[in-house]
C-alpha cells in the first residue's frame, strides 16, 4: 500500500527506471504465482519503499554484493547481465537515497529504498505567478 500523499522530489523517469529494475529481478528470482508485496510510508524526514517478494532470499553474506555490477547469485536463473541492481543503486543515489537488501524472515527477500523528502518547499519565481493564479 502506497498512501498519497507521501512526495518526493526525484527525476520520475529516472526513479521509474530504478523501480523497474528492481521489479523485473524479483520476478526473475520469485517463482510464478507468487506475491510481491510494495509498501511505502513516511519515517522521519524520508519516504522508505520497500519491495518484498517470496522466492529463495538472497545468499547469506551476499546481500551488498548483489549491487555490484556484473554481479549474478550462485544458481541464478538464465538471462540478465548482472547490471539491473547496480544501476538500480546508481540512480537511488544520484537522488540523495541509499537501497539496502536483505533476507526476509520467513523467506524471500526484502529490497528497501530510503529517499529524503525536501526540506523546504520548493519556491515558484514570481515570474510564473500571474494574476489567474490561485
Amino acid at each position: 500500500m502506497i498512501p498519497a500523499e507521501l512526495s518526493v522530489s526525484v527525476d520520475p523517469v529516472l526513479l521509474e527506471q530504478a523501480f523497474v529494475n528492481l521489479l523485473e529481478n524479483a520476478l526473475r528470482y520469485t517463482p510464478a504465482g507468487s506475491p510481491l508485496e510494495i509498501e511505502a510510508r513516511q519515517t522521519g524526514g524520508a519516504v522508505e519503499v520497500e519491495l518484498r517478494d517470496s522466492g529463495p532470499g538472497l545468499p547469506p553474506g551476499l546481500e551488498e554484493r548483489v549491487f555490484e555490477k556484473f554481479f549474478r547469485s550462485p544458481g541464478a536463473p538464465s538471462g540478465g547481465s548482472g547490471l539491473g541492481l547496480a544501476i538500480c543503486r546508481g540512480l537511488v543515489v544520484a537522488h540523495g537515497g541509499t537501497i539496502v537488501a536483505e533476507n526476509r524472515a520467513g523467506g524471500g527477500a526484502v529490497f528497501r529504498i530510503t529517499l529524503p523528502l525536501p526540506s523546504t518547499p520548493p519556491v515558484v519565481p514570481a515570474e510564473a505567478v500571474t494574476e489567474d493564479s490561485p
